[in-house]
């Protein structure tokens, strides 16, 4: 599928105007265009629906500094009112992510909900409420037991644990001297630890997170689509995290529900790349798209 980066830029209008929307890019696939389209042409069916880190935001050495881009909430509170609904699925905790993406108390968001933990937490726009189930125990016997098993895995300098508010707990290997050597040096004794204690290891771009399973971001985003009765899907994403949305949205067309695939660009995740209808050159092309969309959808 998709693997070219599509980038058009903004284009001013007149001197002292604020810079004309850019044009709608062309999906690469039949299914994307025809989703590209059903969104447009009905936007009031469309559920709009975005990974948070390397979509959103820009991916950042320290996760904690990671900021949505500048432009993204502007972007969404424009985008929001005229679809059915817009959701960021994200691995954070739900309230994090509501902290860094700055989305509370944001004119035009009501439609907002913010699926974090793959879906297991869950923050709404329209009231500010926080719902979430309890830690899973096998968290916290993780949590334990991990400086005795990066230790025995060489104990590589530069390999930091994340702390995930109690629900999971994520090893990075982006600061290592290798980091791709660390990641996969770690993949299977990370995998031993959680299934140990009935969790599962999510792989994602330099780093390894241990979480529950039985949910991931297909489950929620499925869950989503029946929940507002939307008519037609867009999802974006930049990681091996978002393959699961990805599958999803296939689903959804195979039952006859459009379906517009992004793939916020990364030469760190090909796959993902390959199975989009629409590569964008990372949350510079994922706002300017939502941008588009918005201005397309007021004319």
């Amino acid at each position: 599928m998709g693997t070219q980066e599509t980038h058009h830029g903004t284009h001013s209008t007149a001197p002292g105007s604020p810079p004309a929307p850019a044009p709608l890019p062309v999906p690469v696939t039949a299914a994307g265009r025809a989703a590209l389209d059903a969104i447009v042409t009905r936007p009031s069916a469309a559920l709009v629906a975005l990974d948070f880190d390397g979509t959103l935001a820009p991916i950042v050495e320290n996760p904690e500094d990671a900021r949505a881009h500048p432009g993204a909430v502007p972007a969404l509170a424009a985008l929001a009112p005229r679809v059915a609904a817009v959701a960021v699925v994200t691995g954070r905790p739900a309230e994090v992510a509501v902290r860094n993406g700055g989305f509370a108390g944001v004119e035009g968001l009501a439609h907002l909900a913010v699926l974090g933990h793959y879906g297991a937490e869950r923050w709404d726009a329209r009231t500010g409420a926080l719902t979430a189930p309890a830690p899973h125990p096998g968290v916290a016997a993780v949590r334990a037991e991990l400086p005795a098993v990066l230790a025995a895995a060489g104990d590589r300098p530069g390999i930091w644990i994340e702390e995930k508010g109690g629900r999971a707990v994520a090893v990075h290997t982006r600061r290592a001297d290798d980091p791709q050597a660390a990641f996969d040096a770690l993949r299977a004794p990370l995998t031993d630890l959680a299934a140990r204690h009935g969790l599962i290891v999510e792989p994602g771009r330099m780093v390894l997170e241990l979480r529950p399973p039985g949910m991931d971001k297909g489950v929620a985003l499925l869950e989503h689509v029946r929940e507002t009765g939307a008519g037609s899907v867009l999802y974006a994403g930049d990681d091996l995290g978002d393959l699961p949305a990805f599958a999803a949205v296939e689903k959804l067309r195979s039952d006859g529900v459009p379906g517009l695939l992004v793939c916020s660009g990364s030469t760190e995740v090909g796959e993902l790349a390959a199975r989009a209808d629409l590569v964008v050159p990372g949350p510079d092309g994922v706002v300017e798209l939502l941008a588009s969309l918005a201005a397309r959808m007021a004319d």
